[in-house]
């Protein structure tokens, strides 16, 4: 008896209960296997891009799309392998972002400057960065979601790669805010040590360079080395000390550096200035920390309060337990 069976669309029968494989000219025919096998190839072709991408750290040629940013974009492809694989979609994505966050990019390039990060990465192009972390992670979340609670996980999902955005947006705030706390701390002391200079006979640019030199290795060093970059390129003292207000838009630096600037407009002597803003500097440093003192007393209530609750439980408890059994007994 001949039996006849089909196998998927590829055509394969059985004869005698023995099967036959389907022919080469049937699976080339079939169209699932045709779709299959130009994913598989273009999967591989984007692999094998993207690796050549990542390895190449080559400069780009200075055509006319890069005419005027060869050099930034360069530097970035340099230091960052995140960038250099995925420059496309985040160059796209920064497109994007020009348009959709206009009002928010000063403050992200206010943030990327003040937070230490590379000088190269532009405000709209670290958003994109973040935005490309978020959508690599979201098939992540959505395995996962789906799996613990079915369908309903891809509402889940996407909050969570919203909120990844949202948490990466907030550490570039964070780090900021940190690296503006350092340069505080150690400002007073690079002034002092401007000012010992500059009194010993020492001109405004050895004594900063020599103190630039003494922090190097600290956030104060290394805003103030740009500061002595950008005088010893030509700048002005006070354009070069605007740049450094600018840059870091902090109350108490900036009341500094405007008292620095209106001395030197004033033809106040620099030594002198820098000794008075040391001093401010100094002051303010406690008058923060006696506030902190008095705002960890209040923090400190609620966690006090519910440890003495817990000492009272613990104590009366097993009194108020055989008091209450005592009576159930009797």
């Amino acid at each position: 008896m001949r039996i006849a069976a089909s196998w998927g669309k590829a055509g394969s029968t059985v004869h005698r209960g023995i099967w036959s494989m389907p022919t080469t000219s049937q699976l080339l025919f079939d169209p699932a296997v045709a779709i299959g096998c130009g994913l598989m190839a273009a999967a591989v072709f984007v692999l094998v891009r993207t690796v050549g991408n990542t390895l190449a750290s080559a400069d780009l040629s200075q055509d006319d799309e890069w005419r005027y940013d060869v050099g930034r974009i360069n530097e970035l492809r340099k230091i960052s392998p995140f960038y250099r694989t995925l420059q496309p979609l985040i160059q796209a994505l920064a497109r994007f972002n020009r348009g959709a966050f206009r009002d928010h990019l000063p403050e992200i390039g206010r943030q990327i400057q003040a937070g230490g990060l590379p000088r190269v990465w532009t405000a709209e192009e670290y958003l994109a960065r973040i935005e490309v972390i978020s959508l690599f992670l979201l098939p992540l979340y959505v395995y996962s979601c789906t799996q613990m609670m079915g369908p309903a996980g891809m509402v889940l999902a996407i909050v969570l790669s919203l909120l990844t955005g949202v948490l990466l947006r907030r550490q570039l705030a964070a780090r900021a805010r940190h690296r503006l706390v350092l340069i505080k701390r150690r400002m007073p002391f690079l002034l002092d040590l401007v000012t010992l200079l500059m009194e010993a006979g020492a001109t405004f640019l050895q004594a900063l360079r020599e103190a630039v030199d003494e922090f190097r290795e600290h956030a104060v060093g290394v805003e103030f080395g740009r500061v002595l970059a950008e005088l010893n390129m030509g700048k002005g003292r006070l354009q070069a000390l605007e740049a450094l207000r600018e840059r870091l838009n902090d109350d108490e630096i900036t009341s500094i550096i405007g008292s620095i600037i209106q001395g030197e407009q004033l033809g106040t002597p620099l030594a002198k200035i820098f000794r008075t803003q040391a001093d401010v500097l100094r002051l303010k440093r406690s008058q923060r920390a006696e506030r902190m003192s008095g705002e960890a007393a209040v923090k400190m209530l609620l966690p006090a309060v519910l440890i003495m609750a817990a000492t009272v439980i613990i104590i009366l408890g097993p009194f108020l337990l055989n008091f209450l059994y005592s009576e159930w007994m009797m």
